[in-house]
């Protein structure tokens, strides 16, 4: 979660705005989402170059031409951003989906059941938790070799114990609630339980989890992409390009690092603004 000085910014300019902080961190976040989103969905439609193929000179700057410059191959590096947004979206979905589909489970029978199932389950998440995330998955991702579909798996392993630890979290009090035991009393059975009174409680809160797990896997993904660990070459990819252009940087060639940055850092400030705001609204703490 953001820290109180975090949410300084969109408080004063939702006081200015006239609008909840809630709503604009809500607003403000799916906006930035949704832009990247349709820059992906329509990347043939925007990308005036192809994001492989040299379009210029090498090492040209940002120009009526080529608004982003190129690189040292002559690739548009509009064009590579545009592209590499699809990359980017793929592995952080992809993984997000992968681990929701284990942790949630998971944690909902951890925490309804308990006794051994809980305690052995517990262990084992508590024990990738408590190894640090990006190293974890750099070993994955080295094991498997360079490429989305095992960068996805790298990341989606890390964030499993996340739901896990905040599904069971939420089901350990709400199974002593009335109407679990009512529930119970009409003889509902286990699984009816879990799927029609308890998931849709945590939902709530799984979908929160879920904004700002996404901000930080698209940390993750930049950072096993820097490191040459995720798509190989000549992919179009963020934090690939970032791992290229640095080299460059103190020869004067800052378009070739800055523009990449700058959209893993909008990507990663609008899913957080987004779990934010939803934290806000769906979990009020302030009148």
């Amino acid at each position: 979660m953001m820290s109180a000085q975090g949410l300084l910014v969109p408080r004063l300019v939702s006081r200015f705005l006239k609008v909840k902080p809630g709503r604009f961190m809500l607003l403000a976040g799916l906006v930035i989402v949704l832009s990247v989103l349709f820059m992906a969905a329509l990347s043939q439609v925007i990308s005036p170059y192809s994001p492989t193929v040299p379009s210029g000179r090498p090492f040209e700057p940002p120009s009526p031409t080529h608004i982003m410059g190129t690189n040292k191959l002559g690739q548009d590096m509009f064009s590579r951003i545009v592209w590499g947004s699809r990359i980017v979206l793929y592995v952080v979905f992809l993984a997000t989906v992968i681990s929701m589909s284990i942790g949630i489970p998971l944690g909902l029978v951890s925490g309804y059941y308990g006794g051994k199932i809980d305690r052995a389950l517990s262990m084992v998440m508590d024990s990738i938790y408590a190894f640090p995330a990006l190293i974890m998955a750099i070993v994955i991702a080295v094991i498997l070799g360079p490429s989305p579909m095992n960068t996805a798996i790298a990341i989606s392993f890390v964030y499993i114990p996340t739901y896990f630890r905040m599904v069971r979290g939420e089901v350990l009090s709400l199974k002593e609630r009335t109407f679990v035991e009512a529930a119970r009393a009409l003889g509902a059975r286990d699984r009816t339980i879990l799927r029609r009174y308890l998931l849709p409680n945590v939902l709530p809160t799984i979908l929160v989890v879920f904004s700002l797990n996404v901000a930080d896997a698209v940390l993750t993904e930049a950072g096993l992409s820097f490191l040459g660990l995720s798509v190989p070459s000549p992919t179009p990819d963020w934090g690939f390009d970032m791992r290229n252009g640095q080299r460059y940087f103190l020869s004067g060639y800052w378009w070739l690092v800055t523009f990449p940055g700058l959209m893993i850092i909008l990507l990663c400030v609008g899913f957080s603004l987004l779990g934010e705001g939803l934290d806000a609204i769906l979990n009020p703490r302030e009148a």
